[in-house]
């Protein structure tokens, strides 16, 4: 799969480490690779467990922000400038968690000439590696040109395949020092992977590939009925690009918007929002401040759910704004 599908040069079954899912997988690369103090440069907003991840193996999280302007990716000069003598690595995420931005083969092109520049690591964190539309495709950054010998792929079957409570993940490491690092995490940290468990996952590479493109087929309309509700609702009170990629919508919420003094003593208005919509309209979503402080003024809804819980939210929320508006 990694050489057919991502184009990665894997040169033997031992590069591969299969984990407790994509959050383990994280989690053991960095405590393979950081020493204490050691930077890393990550998004903002981002995953947060994924910034628990790196404080827990003592490195420092430095936070570059991704931009609605640029289609939710980095400005690649600003990203440049987080560098320092103690950076040891760049994680990205594309498709990304929570905005769906896409990295471009540019994108990934330039991020990967300052690793080779500046003697830096890559961790890639390919979830939603299956997840995109209008005609995006996903471009690995280990398959360019001297770039696997220093990056860390990193990938789940959690969303592909719907696995997400069987908890299975996989990476791969070519330099034989930092995996025989991160296999020793991966032992003193579970022991071993369930193997039941890998066989599904071995079930799901072997059978599952059409399934998987009726899956991405199919969230592509949900994910444009939920905007075209979006842009219906009164008031205009969310906006924002359908993504190109992963299964959420983080949307901007009018600035003008307030909650009713009485239902919200929130200070962030991400968690004035979140809560407005639980308690009057019973739809849960989650604040963008909560993925860091760029994402406040957003909230993130997941679109992957069936298309008859979409269209009731949809129609609650229209209520909703209507009537406050």
């Amino acid at each position: 799969k990694l050489r057919g599908k991502n184009d990665t040069p894997v040169e033997s079954v031992d590069d591969i480490i299969v984990t407790n899912g994509g959050m383990h997988a994280l989690y053991i690369a960095f405590m393979g690779l950081l020493e204490p103090d050691d930077e890393v440069i990550c998004t903002d907003p981002m995953w947060p467990s994924t910034r628990g991840s790196i404080l827990s193996a003592r490195g420092v999280p430095i936070s570059c922000p991704l931009y609605e302007s640029n289609r939710w990716r980095p400005d690649l000069v600003e990203l440049e400038s987080k560098i320092t003598s103690r950076t040891r690595v760049i994680l990205i995420n594309s498709p990304h968690n929570p905005t769906g931005g896409v990295l471009t083969r540019s994108d990934l092109e330039h991020i990967a000439n300052l690793a080779k520049e500046r003697d830096l690591w890559i961790v890639s964190d390919e979830a939603y590696e299956d997840i995109l539309f209008d005609g995006k495709q996903h471009i690995s950054i280990a398959s360019l040109p001297e770039m696997y010998e220093r990056t860390i792929p990193i990938y789940t079957f959690s969303k592909s395949y719907a696995m997400t409570g069987l908890r299975l993940g996989y990476l791969s490491i070519k330099d034989p020092a930092v995996r025989d690092r991160v296999k020793k995490v991966l032992y003193y940290s579970c022991s071993n992977v369930c193997s039941v468990v890998q066989f599904a996952g071995v079930g799901g590479l072997e059978n599952a590939q059409a399934r998987i493109e009726e899956f991405r087929i199919e969230l592509q309309a949900r994910r444009d009925l939920f905007y075209n509700g979006i842009r219906n609702l009164g008031g205009a009170v969310l906006s924002g690009e359908p993504p190109t990629g992963a299964f959420y919508a983080f949307l901007r919420i009018n600035p003008t918007w307030k909650p009713e003094s009485r239902l919200s003593k929130a200070d962030s208005q991400s968690w004035a929002f979140v809560e407005h919509l639980i308690q009057q309209a019973r739809i849960g979503c989650v604040p963008g401040v909560d993925f860091g402080p760029h994402g406040e003024g957003y909230v993130r809804f997941c679109f992957a759910r069936n298309r008859a819980e979409l269209t009731g939210a949809l129609d609650s929320m229209r209520r909703l704004f209507s009537a406050t508006h």
